[in-house]
């Protein structure tokens, strides 16, 4: 310990000596710091103790400066590290920068005449300001209603049809891929996730976090432009670009903020004003799609969002195949005069076509003519009002989806009917056999979903049903020259089941249970609390119902079957298995194209399909 402390003390000493550039004086020696010195001699051999004094002195001079410039070596050394370190830091935050403005202004501008060609497309040359100002402000936002808040909620009546087909989406993944949110290739064709994994989906919808929430709304979003895309393996991505002001710099909040005030005092009015800030980005891969919808998000939370969506959408298919999907590409895809989407922009986000009709495949009308309908299985259905009413003729792809969740259209309206459990959509023994027919009537429908067939079709339905009418049945029914799906259908309850037909007088062809969901986006006032209490907010709706679809066609069927039981206990299972008093409303209307006499039952108001 003495050792190290007089080894300071001369470091020390010769640091002082050093920075004062003279030597002071010398430092007095200890006993014992010359032992091997001859009686204490005053020197050491030839070497005095005043030059040995003074070499000390300069040795010990050297060791201080070698120390002091270490020293300040690593000083040094700590200086350029942290200034390093700071670069580093700057160069990081600079590329974040970088490539949070590389993926919202990164896309490329498309000719003014491609813009042109896409904006009356969509718009048509007569559109009203009325109409662009409900395409202009609909932004793809969740409702903050704790009820609906797993619904993108809607404020303007015309974008309906593309909110809701990526709300039937959106459920999807919420409802029945909720553990897999977080893997982008969930949606490609390759993922290992099969229908056959799920049994019921979860319905607990008040606990899905905000970041599921939009993780499910992205793979929506890559899942129908990749399938627009399909031609082209690709995917297109609209955005906006052009600003003066960078969108880039503060977080989401802040992002959405200088979105908004930006967007505040733009107006689209013609394609002028959309070429000036419409950028298109486009991918092959659905991963790097599936980032890219992630960053610029706060752009399609804007009021813009809708309509950016529809351009994506659009361009994923390609402009000239849109028209060549069309039965009639002289019309604009939103309707006049109170911009709705069409049907065409509805089948484009269900099939990838921007087909004009719901039946399936094409309609040969001769002369070389065709309808183009759905031309294949889909993900998620749709049903229509207007099949209640005998205006149309949904196909079987479409009311039969991958999905329990269909798409619901009235005449001004789009909303979304879903189920939780999958099973729904299996068929019973009655619902089979019923498909069958259907599907072997509508393959030789020529009539535009208008129900009759004529008799050389009639003839075909029998064979490829194997329905066996007798000779005069069948001649009562082609005596007219054509044949009508309802007197048709007549025919089928009345001929026993083993010949083809839908009369079982056991009455064990099934019964079906189950609850099944409808959600209307379209934010409605509703009192804050109790009724009358407090201020009106606005919010979508969402309703469940319990639907009971018996085995059995009327009540009066029910009662014929009892009365054929062998014993008292059937009587009393037949009679416990009539329908329950039930309620109406259009949406049950639309319920039963689907499921034929199905009755349903709700808590509170009844759904809204308008």
């Amino acid at each position: 310990m003495t050792t190290n402390r007089d080894e300071e003390e001369d470091l020390e000493m010769a640091l002082r000596m050093s920075l004062q550039g003279s030597p002071p004086e010398a430092k007095r020696s200890k006993p014992g710091d010359f032992a091997g010195v001859s009686g204490g001699s005053a020197s050491v051999g030839d070497e005095s103790v005043e030059a040995r004094n003074r070499r000390l002195q300069r040795e010990l001079m050297a060791a201080a400066a070698e120390k002091r410039i270490r020293a300040m070596g690593k000083a040094k050394v700590g200086e350029e590290e942290v200034e390093r370190s700071r670069k580093r830091d700057e160069s990081t935050k600079k590329e974040v920068r970088v490539e949070r403005k590389v993926l919202f202004e990164s896309g490329e501008e498309l000719s003014l005449s491609m813009v042109e060609e896409l904006f009356g497309m969509i718009f048509g040359g007569g559109v009203t300001k009325d109409v662009l100002a409900q395409w202009c402000n609909q932004g793809i936002r969740f409702s903050s209603d704790p009820e609906t808040s797993m619904g993108l909620v809607q404020h303007e009546g015309g974008p309906c049809g593309v909110l809701a087909t990526l709300q039937a989406y959106v459920l999807k993944y919420l409802i029945f891929f909720r553990d897999h949110l977080d893997n982008p290739d969930i949606t490609g064709p390759l993922n290992s996730f099969g229908k056959s994994q799920f049994t019921k989906g979860s319905d607990d919808f008040a606990s899905i976090s905000d970041e599921n929430k939009e993780r499910a709304l992205v793979h929506a979003m890559v899942e129908i432009l990749f399938l627009c895309g399909t031609e082209k393996k690709q995917a297109v991505v609209a955005s906006l670009g052009g600003f003066a002001q960078d969108l880039t710099e503060g977080g989401a909040a802040e992002q959405k903020e200088k979105i908004s005030n930006i967007l505040d005092g733009m107006l689209i009015e013609s394609a002028s004003d959309l070429h000036k800030v419409l950028r298109v980005k486009t991918f092959t891969s659905r991963r790097d799609s599936f980032q890219y919808l992630t960053a610029v998000m706060p752009l399609f939370e804007s009021r813009l969002g809708a309509l950016l969506f529809l351009v994506s959408a659009l361009l994923s298919r390609g402009l000239d195949l849109i028209q060549a999907d069309r039965d009639d590409p002289s019309q604009p895809l939103v309707t006049a005069p109170f911009g709705h989407a069409s049907q065409e922009i509805v089948n484009l986000l269900l099939c990838g076509e921007a087909v004009p009709n719901v039946f399936d495949g094409k309609m040969d009308l001769g002369g070389g003519m065709s309808l183009k309908g759905i031309p294949a299985n889909v993900q998620v259905g749709f049903l229509s009002l207007l099949e209640s009413l005998n205006l149309c003729k949904v196909g079987q792809y479409l009311k039969y989806p991958q999905w329990p969740i269909w798409v619901v259209g009235s005449e001004s309206h789009y909303t979304v009917l879903f189920a939780s459990d999958p099973s729904v959509q299996e068929e019973n023994e009655l619902e089979q056999r019923e498909s069958q027919i259907r599907r072997a009537f509508d393959a030789q429908d020529q009539s535009g979903g208008g129900g009759f067939i004529s008799v050389e079709g009639f003839h075909q339905v029998l064979k490829d049903a194997n329905i066996h009418f007798s000779d005069e049945q069948v001649e009562n029914m082609c005596g007219t020259g054509f044949i009508v799906w309802s007197e048709f259908w007549q025919a089928l309850l009345e001929l026993d089941k083993n010949l083809g037909g839908m009369k079982d007088p056991s009455g064990l062809m099934g019964k079906k249970m189950f609850d099944i969901y409808h959600f209307n986006g379209i934010a409605k006032s509703v009192a804050n609390g109790n009724e009358g209490v407090g201020r009106p907010i606005q919010r979508p709706r969402l309703c469940k119902l319990s639907v009971i679809v018996p085995p059995r066609w009327t009540p009066e069927d029910y009662l014929a079957g009892a009365a054929s039981c062998r014993n008292k206990d059937d009587v009393v299972i037949a009679l416990n298995d009539l329908p329950q008093a039930n309620q109406h409303a259009p949406l049950v209307d639309c319920i039963r194209t689907r499921w034929a006499r199905a009755t349903c039952n709700w808590i509170g108001d009844a759904p809204s399909i308008v």
